[in-house]
Formats: structure tokens, C-alpha cells, sequence
């Protein structure tokens, strides 16, 4: 269907163009013709087809694996579930039942839908998958449902069903998210796996990858079998540019029309460019709602630390000016934070103490946890040893480094010594995982992930472990995700996350900083614009040019 419309348009094209050079030839000395005519070709194209901006390639797109790029893989391959602002919604599987129990689940499936590659999806497809994540176990140890899967089983052509070891409220959850609880049609599979590669990348979304050259573009074209109707937007492509002036430049000339906060939370060009973009008139810019949570963690298992200390991690969350790092780092595109999670993340709208910016309280709590300031001193001392605290900041972003060194300086007017160090993200990781730390700038999981993923990190060594195990309440903390986590009843559910996110926000473990959010930069013409549950891909199957 489309080949044939865009032959009647490419047609057309030809005959206006024939058109337009005979008027120019009566016309002698329009020196700017085929330079017109280049551009009205462009605009055409462009009207057909988004083009978006990313700094990196979409590498791998195997979608039981991790390095590929995750706005692509959204709109190549499809969950049995979605999870939406209305709670989770049927996608590949019409209906599910769960058992009393909470440790079976039965999904009923869509009929008369295809992979790319024209094979059929059903039950045999969804068990060859599921099979294959859980065959490379240890690759997806961070998502909780891989340790209590314990069997795929196929119950008739459109209906399978998944048994647990015990009960687990997220399982919906992870069965919606972008990997690695997708379907990749079994031919692409070898030998029956895909934990070592696959021959192809053929899912069911609405968009096929079509052509991909590493680190100059991807293209993506509608299919044109699509279950859920084709999508209007015929074309994207993803061209890789270099964030900043290169993609600006681009977005002017017409090489790309659309940017997006990626998946790190970095946005290709900066506010500036975004308000002078807007300003052409060609341009819109889209906000999503708060997506992420910017903070410090504190160690509160290092003794030797005075981040071990409630009163100094309270001091320190009183020292930070949120609105100015707001409007004076981010221009409003972050939001000041003041608990763990914003509002609209699920369980989190809840009453918690408020810690203003407000240096004087910051004193007063160092005063009476005997951090005494001697006179002629800069720095407090508490037998005998200074109060002075690492902070490791992600070497490769510049807004990390620009916080640090703004609280550093305010940190000095309260005879807080802080020695910031930059690092690469897999080294602070590293130190976020084995406790060798004070400080270090973190985020939340983000909204697809929150509060259940973040909040069963609090007990991984990995992750947030020793930022948790020294509070007071540590034992109870861990007592009550285990059992979020296996609770089939709502009310209790809600309970034990307000017990859990009060627990911690007490503590001062987690300080928030800022609400990251997706930040779109699109073309005027470009109509119904949104976001899904998820900092990590776009539904751009819904949008369309005007």
C-alpha cells in the first residue's frame, strides 16, 4: 500500500519539477532555480519522514540483550503487557488471569498477528522466548522475575501460561518493559537461542528495521501488517551526530527534524538551542512529566564516614538550593526534588518530612551532633576528626560537575569540607557496589522501573546495599520489601511502600536533587506528541505530520 503511494507521490514530484524548470526556462537569469527545487525536494521528503537525532548507534538490537538502543528497540518489538498511566493494559496478550496464590499467570493472546518475517505469533513464539531469556539467567539477575520464573508453558495455540516459585506483584511490570520480555521471531533465533547473537531483528512492532549503517543512520518503515493499524508516519530514521552545535546545525538545515532526551538522560542540544529553535517558529518543544530522580547517596554502612551520620546526611540535604540549580543549571528543564520519588510514580504520593533549603537548620542539626566550628576554623571537627566527605561525580557530564561544585561552596559556609572526585560511570558503579564511597551522584531506575525496581536495589549489593544497611531500621526496611514484593492485596501494598520510602526519606539516605524529565524538540507540523510510562522510548506510532 504505501510503495504504491509513495510512487504516486514520487510522480508527482517528478511532474512538478518538470513543470517548475519549463516556467524557469521562458524566465532567463533565475540563477536560483534548481537550488528552490532542491529544497522544495527536501521539504517533500522530510513531510514523509521523521528523522531523529541520537549520539550513539542503535547497535545490537537483539532484544534479550542489553547493548542496543532502547527508543529503537521500542518500536521494533512488543511486550504481552503495557504499562500506562492508567495501570497496566493489554498489548500482545488480550486478557490474563492470575492465580489466587499470585504464582500463575495465564495470558490469552492476540490472534492474526505476524513477526516482520511473516511467521506467526502465538504461544509456541511466546515460550521460545521466554525460554531463551532464561536460559542466560545471569545476564538478567537485575530483574527479579528471571530468579522466579519457573516454567513457560504453552496451553493451546493462543494461550500460555508462566508458573512462579512464589508470588511477585512487579510481574506485570517486567513483562512490559522494553527488554527483555519482548518477542523476536524464532527464525532469527540460533539454534534455539539468542544469548549468542541472532540472524535477524524481526519483532512485531509497528516499525521494521530496514537498513542500518553503524554509526551513520538506521531506518525503520512502517509495517504494513501491523495488528493495531499501520502507522502514519511511513519512515524514521536514526541519524548518529554529535550532541550539541553539530545537531543544532543539523536541525536548521533541515538534516534532522526531531531530538529527544536518549536514553542517559542527556539531551542532544542544549535549553538555549531548544528557545532559539522555537522561536524560528518551525519548532515545538514537548515536556513529559517527571521521569527520574536525581540525587546523592550516602553511605550509612562506612563507620569511619561521616556520611554514616543521620544528622550530617540531613545537614547536607538542607545545604542544597534546589531551585536555583533548577533555573540556574537545567533553565526549568528539571524540577526541584524533595523525596526519593516525584508524586506520580505509583505508591509515592504520599506526606513526607520537608527539608527546605535552609542553611541555618544545616548548622544547628551539625551543632547538636557535636560538629563543633572552633573559632579561626573552616572545617568542624568531632573528636578529632574533621568533617570532611568525598562526593564522586560522573566525569563525562557536565551538570554533575557543575552541582558538585555548588554545593561545595555552600557546604563551606557550614564548615563542611567536600573533595569532589570525577570518575567514569562504570568506576562509581563499581564503588556504589562494594561501599568504597561517601558520596555519589545516582538516579532513580525511572518511571518504568519505579518504585518496585529501585526499591528491591536497596538490598542488592550491587546497587543500593550499603547506602541502606546502616540506618537503624535497616532489619525492618528489608523485612517490608520482601514482603511488597509477594503481596497480592492492594491496600497492604500501599502500606508497606509508605512504610519503606518513610523509612528512608527519615534516614536521609537518598537526597534528592532533581526530577529529570524527556525533553522532545519537533517539528510544528508534527501532531499528536506524547510520551509512554517510561523515560526510554516514544510511541511514534501515533504521531503524524499535518
Amino acid at each position: 500500500m504505501f510503495k504504491k503511494r509513495n510512487l504516486r507521490l514520487t510522480l508527482v514530484l517528478v511532474l512538478a519539477a518538470i513543470a517548475t524548470l519549463a516556467g524557469c526556462s521562458s524566465n532567463s537569469g533565475n540563477g536560483n532555480s534548481s537550488t528552490s527545487n532542491a529544497n522544495e525536494k527536501k521539504t517533500a521528503s522530510l513531510a514523509q519522514e521523521l528523522i531523529y537525532a541520537t549520539a550513539k548507534d542503535i547497535n545490537d538490537m537483539n532484544p534479550h540483550l542489553y547493548p542496543g538502543s532502547m527508543p529503537a528497540q521500542g518500536i521494533v518489538y512488543e511486550s504481552l503487557v503495557e504499562n500506562t498511566a492508567n495501570g497496566i493494559k493489554p498489548l500482545l496478550a488480550e486478557s490474563w488471569e492470575i492465580s489466587e496464590d499470585g504464582t500463575t499467570y495465564t495470558f490469552h493472546l492476540r490472534k492474526n498477528v505476524t513477526f516482520h518475517d511473516g511467521a506467526p505469533f502465538n504461544a509456541e513464539a511466546v515460550k521460545k522466548n521466554i525460554d531463551a531469556v532464561q536460559n542466560n539467567a545471569a545476564m538478567h539477575a537485575w530483574i527479579k522475575l528471571s530468579s522466579k520464573l519457573v516454567e513457560t508453558k504453552v496451553i493451546d495455540e493462543y494461550t500460555v501460561q508462566l508458573v512462579l516459585s512464589e508470588p511477585y506483584y512487579p510481574t506485570l511490570l517486567e513483562l512490559s518493559m522494553t527488554r527483555p520480555y519482548v518477542f523476536l521471531s524464532p527464525n532469527d533465533f540460533i539454534n534455539g537461542q539468542t544469548k549468542d547473537g541472532v540472524n535477524g531483528y524481526n519483532g512485531t512492532g509497528p516499525y521494521r528495521l530496514t537498513e542500518h549503517k553503524t554509526d551513520q543512520y538506521a531506518t525503520f518503515e512502517a509495517n504494513e501488517h501491523y495488528w493495531n493499524g499501520v502507522p502514519r508516519i511511513p519512515k524514521i530514521k536514526a541519524k548518529v551526530l554529535p550532541a550539541g552545535e553539530t545537531t543544532f546545525l543539523a536541525l536548521k538545515k533541515g538534516e534532522v527534524n526531531f531530538v529527544f532526551t536518549d536514553d542517559r538522560g542527556t539531551d542532544s542540544i542544549d535549553v538555549e538551542a531548544m528557545k532559539t529553535l522555537a522561536e524560528s517558529g518551525k519548532f515545538q518543544i514537548v515536556r513529559s512529566a517527571p521521569m527520574n530522580t536525581k540525587m546523592i547517596v550516602a553511605n550509612s554502612s562506612r563507620k569511619d564516614s561521616p556520611a554514616a551520620e543521620k544528622a550530617v546526611r540531613e545537614a547536607i540535604w538542607h545545604s542544597i538550593d534546589r531551585e536555583a540549580i533548577s533555573k540556574e543549571l537545567f533553565n526549568g528543564t528539571e524540577s526541584p526534588a524533595e523525596a526519593l520519588f516525584s508524586s506520580n510514580v505509583n505508591y509515592a504520593n504520599i506526606d513526607l518530612k520537608k527539608r527546605a533549603y535552609d542553611l541555618e537548620t544545616a548548622k544547628k542539626l551539625l551543632d547538636e551532633a557535636d560538629w563543633t566550628l572552633q573559632p579561626g576554623d573552616e572545617i568542624r571537627k568531632k573528636n578529632g576528626h574533621a568533617l570532611i566527605m568525598g562526593l564522586y561525580y560522573d566525569v563525562n557530564s557536565s551538570s554533575q560537575k557543575s552541582e558538585a561544585e555548588l554545593l561545595q561552596n555552600t557546604l563551606k559556609k557550614i564548615g563542611v569540607q567536600l573533595e569532589l572526585i570525577g570518575e567514569e560511570s562504570t568506576s562509581i558503579a563499581n564503588r556504589r557496589s562494594t561501599g568504597d564511597y561517601d558520596l555519589l551522584f545516582n538516579q532513580t531506575w525511572g518511571l518504568a522501573y519505579d518504585p518496585q525496581s529501585t526499591i528491591a536495589s536497596f538490598t542488592s549489593e550491587a546497587a543500593y546495599y550499603h547506602t541502606t544497611s546502616g540506618i537503624a531500621k535497616s532489619d525492618e526496611l528489608y523485612k517490608k520489601i520482601d514482603e511488597v514484593m509477594a503481596s497480592t492485596d492492594e491496600a497492604t501494598r500501599k502500606s508497606l511502600y509508605k512504610d519503606i520510602l518513610t523509612i528512608v526519606h527519615d534516614e536521609a539516605v537518598f537526597i534528592p536533587i532533581t526530577n529529570g524529565r524527556v525533553t522532545i524538540v519537533a517539528p510544528t507540523a508534527l501532531k499528536e506528541i506524547s510520551f509512554k510510562q517510561t523515560q526510554f522510548e516514544l510511541p511514534f506510532e501515533q504521531m503524524y505530520f499535518e
